[in-house]
């Protein structure tokens, strides 16, 4: 990248709290500061702003993210301000709410604009899809895999051309078998109440219903005596839910193999203290990097197969694709999961595609393709 003149970047975004979408907008700084680059952030700010100015990044905090219509010419002319005041050179709007504003700024300033689809968005109501289509009017569409670079296409008719599959990356340094000690891995199994004889079968996502945790206890009923599912993940406020998926272990006979052990700070030493991991997710994940990471550490993962997990797990050889919703087929497939595989090819793989150094390459590439000049045929602010 040393024949690309430094740029500067403005990412916008509701909040820096937590949340995948966070955690790359850091990254992403982190990647511009090191490449020489300008780095700007516009949130609501949050509990990461403090990680993100460790890269060097600038933040400012400001209610972007607001859906109320009579404060989008303040917010508009907020991010002109600061395009102007900072000599920002290419806006990425990460997130749809703010992505209206963003836009309107970067057409009025005559700036390239970048979109990141990091999801599939519901069109439960009127008007919903002309709503999320904010996300595919970027000069470049950014796609977080190849399942949501096709709802793009077919969604929103953006052409191919427009589109770059970025997917989420892996921090390979976080998540590397070797960097953990096994006092952390011995913490886990005492949090989660098992032994090291005990086969453990982990589901980490917060309890929602969508993440399957109600099929992975269903397929628990199949398993054998010694198998022991620990669902970890924060219910945020899901307490029916949480009642729910005690009262389905109840009635199974299961409730003493069921772990419901909250949210896990230490994620590298829980995928080490399992024996498989899971993602059962009944709706299609965008991208799957709760699968990327269990396959950095070496684990076997039995995903659902479809969304994201399609790109992510390469089926029969660093882990499982199953029917999805179908507890018959899960417990089938972490039956006949095998307890060696080449986890040093799982790895590897992962490494190669779904890093994150992939993903800050690949971000500044678009970036530096965006510059030169804006592709024909954009919408202007006046005709969309």
């Amino acid at each position: 990248m040393s024949d690309v003149r430094p740029y500067n970047v403005l990412q916008v975004l509701p909040a820096l709290e937590a949340g995948g979408v966070e955690r790359t907008t850091i990254e992403v700084a982190d990647a511009l500061g090191r490449a020489g680059h300008g780095a700007f952030v516009a949130s609501g700010g949050g509990r990461l702003v403090s990680r993100l100015a460790k890269t060097g990044a600038t933040h400012f905090t400001a209610n972007v993210g607001s859906k109320r219509l009579l404060s989008f010419p303040w917010r508009v002319a907020a991010i002109r301000k600061l395009i102007v005041l900072n000599g920002i050179d290419i806006v990425h709007a990460r997130s749809r709410a703010p992505a209206w504003a963003a836009w309107r700024a970067a057409l009025a300033e005559g700036v390239p604009f970048v979109t990141t689809y990091h999801g599939i968005y519901n069109e439960g109501f009127a008007g919903k899809r002309r709503y999320n289509s904010v996300m595919a009017r970027g000069d470049l569409v950014i796609a977080n895999s190849t399942f949501t670079a096709r709802h793009i296409m077919d969604t929103h008719g953006t052409p191919e051309a427009r589109i770059r599959i970025i997917p989420r990356g892996v921090d390979m340094a976080m998540f590397d078998p070797d960097a953990v000690p096994p006092r952390r891995i011995e913490a886990v199994w005492k949090k989660w109440s098992v032994n090291e004889s005990d086969r453990v079968v982990l589901l980490p996502a917060r309890l929602t219903r969508w993440k399957g945790q109600t099929v992975a206890i269903r397929a628990l009923a199949q398993l054998p005596d010694d198998t022991v599912l620990v669902c970890a993940g924060d219910p945020q406020g899901r307490d029916a839910y949480v009642a729910e998926l005690r009262a389905l272990a109840e009635e199974l006979g299961v409730a003493g193999r069921l772990r419901l052990p909250g949210h896990e700070a230490d994620m590298p030493a829980a995928m080490l203290a399992a024996d498989r991991v899971l993602t059962p997710s009944t709706d299609p994940e965008a991208f799957g990097r709760t699968a990327a990471e269990a396959q950095a550490m070496g684990r076997w993962v039995v995903a659902s197969g479809h969304g994201g997990a399609v790109d992510v797990v390469e089926d029969g050889v660093t882990g499982t694709l199953a029917a999805p919703g179908d507890p018959q087929a899960l417990a089938r497939a972490l039956t006949s999961a095998p307890d060696d595989h080449d986890a040093a090819y799982a790895r590897a793989r992962i490494g190669a595609r779904f890093s994150k150094a992939a993903l800050q390459q690949a971000t500044l590439d678009v970036y530096a393709e965006v510059l030169p000049e804006r592709p024909a045929g954009r919408e202007s602010a006046e005709t969309a």
